[in-house]
């Protein structure tokens, strides 16, 4: 009961100060009783999310809801006996030593990878978050929830935020696109790796995207370096498959020309970067760490005897492999989700999402704009992003379940893509999602 009122708290404190900031409270299209209303669905699916890993599945130590919280204990607790030793394990300054492996990551069950590696361990980047969060939650874990939600509804509303001035009458679209998809709705709702990313992913969009047309550019930097960094630590593949769609985008920003001719040539060099990287970053060979990613991922899944475990052809680090496979891929992440039917109410709502999935396309074409009105830099960005995406996931992750939450990136690109081909006054006026003026 103190943990659910202290939760309680955090949520009018945050939701006071949202009414507060600008950046909750005025947003053109999304006003400020929503976001509130979001925000506590978000928590309200942060705590369900809570239940079934506490009632359904109820082994803690494999529930990655509890794996980040619970070891996060261990560094929190030398804050009493020891505060020198947490001060370094939570800045990552001095901590790289055989005595802070004896006496606390060996004690943890998630510092140390089973199949590690030389990509940098972003279950790190949580267990410190967690451990930092412990000292406003003095160790309930709903407190986690709140702040989590938070993180993630700050980023979704950048999102929104870096859109809407592009998508002019169709803003309730835009909300159910960036905030309601339900894997956007669950999983990043709860004490995940997934939170903190969209946090990351919302404040790099607004700032490379959103701001730099406004007066106070410094904002636009403070906003893209921060998300950098998260994304950075939590998961940096998601920054690289941003990066070849937005240079094109803001190089034809700035210059103008052949929209699909420069996105042709940026993703040609990038191309030849992945090829080259083991010669330009000895030991960094990209096609070859994502071989070994797949590698590590089907022997952990084995391992644990996944009930969703589906096998991938194998890759090797060469060009043609990863291109002879990429049709498979995009079945994966696309597709294989209507495979989970049988695993139960998140696998049906795994196939529900789907099935919004592949209507947006239809849809997009039925209620289509004229070709010469489509802002098509902006859709090329965004077919890039969940393109790139798409196939490095489906790839490299043999496991449904595990697919749908790396997929949850996608899902507001796949809406402003749609939502950028359609033509607001076509639409039915029944449509909930449409407001015209």
């Amino acid at each position: 009961m103190p943990g659910i009122l202290l939760a309680i708290a955090y949520t009018a404190l945050f939701l006071y100060g949202m009414r507060r900031i600008p950046f909750f409270s005025r947003v053109p299209g999304l006003p400020m009783r929503w976001v509130a209303v979001l925000f506590v669905a978000k928590i309200l699916a942060g705590t369900v999310l809570w239940a079934v890993y506490t009632y359904i599945y109820t082994d803690r130590l494999t529930a990655d809801v509890f794996k980040y919280f619970d070891d996060s204990a261990v560094m929190f607790n030398a804050l009493f006996d020891r505060p020198l030793d947490y001060l370094k394990m939570v800045t990552s300054i001095g901590n790289d030593t055989p005595y802070f492996t004896e006496y606390y990551y060996a004690v943890m069950n998630n510092w140390i990878r089973q199949f590690e590696n030389n990509i940098y361990n972003d279950s790190h980047t949580m267990i410190r978050l967690n451990a930092m969060l412990r000292l406003f939650s003095f160790g309930h874990y709903h407190v986690h929830t709140v702040f989590a939600c938070f993180l993630s509804t700050t980023g979704l509303v950048g999102l929104f935020r870096t859109f809407a001035p592009l998508l002019r009458g169709l803003e309730r679209g835009l909300m159910a696109g960036v905030f309601l998809w339900p894997s956007m709705l669950f999983w990043a709702s709860g004490v995940l790796k997934e939170s903190l990313l969209v946090f990351g992913l919302g404040l790099f969009m607004i700032g490379a995207i959103g701001l730099p047309m406004e007066r106070h550019r410094w904002r636009a930097v403070l906003a893209t370096v921060i998300g950098l960094s998260i994304m950075l630590v939590v998961k940096f593949y998601v920054l690289f498959c941003l990066l070849p769609g937005l240079i094109a985008l803001l190089w034809h920003r700035r210059n103008g020309g052949n929209a699909i001719l420069k996105s042709a040539m940026v993703h040609a060099l990038a191309v030849l970067c992945v090829v080259g990287s083991g010669l330009i970053l000895p030991g960094y060979d990209v096609l070859q760490l994502l071989a070994l990613k797949q590698h590590d991922f089907i022997g952990m899944a084995t391992s644990v005897h996944s009930g969703s475990f589906v096998q991938l052809p194998a890759l090797e680090p060469d060009l043609w492999s990863f291109v002879r496979n990429v049709p498979h891929a995009l079945y994966m992440t696309l597709l294989s989700p209507f495979a989970a039917l049988s695993n139960g109410p998140l696998g049906w709502a795994s196939a529900a999402e789907n099935v919004l999935l592949l209507l947006a396309p239809i849809v997009a074409l039925r209620y289509r704009r004229p070709w010469s009105e489509v802002d098509k830099p902006m859709l090329l960005f965004c077919l890039s992003f969940i393109l790139l995406l798409a196939v490095l996931i489906g790839l490299t992750v043999p496991v449904i379940g595990a697919l749908v939450r790396y997929r949850i990136p996608l899902l507001p690109f796949i809406s402003v893509a749609t939502l950028l081909l359609i033509d607001a006054r076509r639409l039915p006026r029944w449509l909930p999602f449409t407001s015209r003026t």
